[in-house]
């Protein structure tokens, strides 16, 4: 994935066009820069962005200290590099049936990555819908992703120390205070996943919350707010108009320079 180079920082294009796998922001743009990439982040019009399909499971095991999640680490040669993920990438045509819905393919791409990548076989019936993700069109392609999770199943996590250089039991809680160190980094929508399974304390009482209700459907608008650039997602009140300055519901990440903050009024996941 190429990446919008601006002074001496780096803006991963990645960072909203495949949501698996996303980081790195402005940390050195004036404020009027800011307003204007974001702006340009959520313009209208004509864009010559190709959009694939991508899928991704969130594995789940319990331990003496809570839930813990399989993170990936990409190799940094490759897309995406040196990002933390979860298991996942792009859904291929022999996923599933040919004529299968996408949601379906999706489901049998996420299992097909996570044998691929760590060794571990999956059962398509012990997977549940957890998100679906879809980032602005920028640059030249865009993943739209559904995220899945599911208990982690039995064997040892093995990987190829090529495509994925490094895996780690972490607990959601863990992971973001890594992100918050500055030890690993992480994509958006990873660490809005990690927020949100952080409320529970076992593998059960997560898979009970999604279990049976409507997966939250995440697309994304871009807005500036001072220095910082702010994922804004349905139900914040600067949503429709694009726009992090209106007060009122807040569903949002800011990425600030100093941490990241993520704020939801209305979380379809309770512990």
């Amino acid at each position: 994935m190429p990446a919008l180079y601006m002074g001496n920082f780096r803006f991963g294009l990645s960072t909203f066009n495949d949501p698996t796998c996303v980081h790195c922001y402005p940390v050195a743009m004036s404020d009027k820069k800011i307003s204007e990439f974001a702006q340009r982040l959520s313009a209208e019009g004509e864009k010559q962005t190709q959009t694939f399909y991508a899928a991704t499971v969130i594995l789940l095991r319990d331990s003496d200290d809570g839930i813990e999640t399989l993170m990936l680490k990409k190799n940094s040669k490759i897309a995406f590099g040196g990002m933390w993920v979860f298991p996942g990438g792009r859904i291929d045509d022999e996923d599933g049936q040919s004529d299968d819905p996408i949601e379906t393919k999706a489901r049998h791409a996420a299992v097909r990555e996570a044998e691929e990548e760590v060794n571990l076989k999956v059962s398509l019936n012990d997977m549940h819908w957890f998100s679906h993700w879809t980032p602005p069109e920028l640059g030249n392609r865009r993943f739209i992703t559904w995220f899945y999770v599911a208990p982690a199943p039995e064997g040892e996590v093995t990987i190829d120390d090529g495509e994925i250089k490094e895996s780690e039991w972490l607990s959601p809680a863990a992971a973001l205070a890594k992100q918050a160190a500055g030890d690993i980094e992480l994509a958006p929508p990873t660490h809005v996943t990690l927020h949100y399974l952080a409320e529970y304390q076992s593998v059960a009482a997560a898979l009970a919350a999604v279990e049976g209700r409507d997966p939250p459907h995440y697309a994304t608008h871009i807005s500036a707010l001072d220095d910082d650039l702010v994922a804004l997602w349905e139900g914040d009140a600067g949503y429709e108009a694009g726009d992090a300055t209106i007060e009122g519901a807040r569903h949002r990440l800011q990425m600030k320079k100093g941490g990241w903050i993520f704020e939801d009024s209305g979380s379809p996941f309770k512990a």
